[in-house]
């Protein structure tokens, strides 16, 4: 009887994990938080929203590396880019994105 009332709760598990698709995108996401430069990226938008000139400036980094990460960001949809004359003012897609930045703050923080 043990051994049924295991597997029971070994389906009931499985039953409660997201499908596949969304398992692969949302470790998809992850992936792009896993690079330090867009992590950075993602950083400086929290602070406010930017050109790319400036985010290269803060950063120290080129203008054609940063537009770089700033399109697989975009097509993260972690940020938005809003067309501003001829420059392009970058932020954070949404909330969601500023609140996964404080979640992984704050875990790595506890860890110290």
């Amino acid at each position: 009887m043990a051994e049924e009332r295991e597997w029971d709760f070994i389906a009931r598990v499985r039953a409660q994990l997201p499908p596949d698709e969304v398992v692969q995108n949302l470790a998809d996401v992850f992936k792009v938080f896993g690079d330090a430069t867009r992590t950075k990226i993602l950083s400086c938008l929290r602070v406010r929203d930017l050109y790319v000139g400036e985010i290269a400036e803060v950063l120290g980094m080129s203008v054609s590396a940063v537009s770089h990460q700033l399109r697989i960001l975009r097509g993260a949809k972690l940020v938005k880019g809003e067309k501003q004359g001829k420059e392009v003012l970058y932020s954070l897609d949404d909330d969601h994105v500023t609140q996964i930045m404080e979640c992984g703050l704050t875990h790595i923080n506890e860890r110290d």
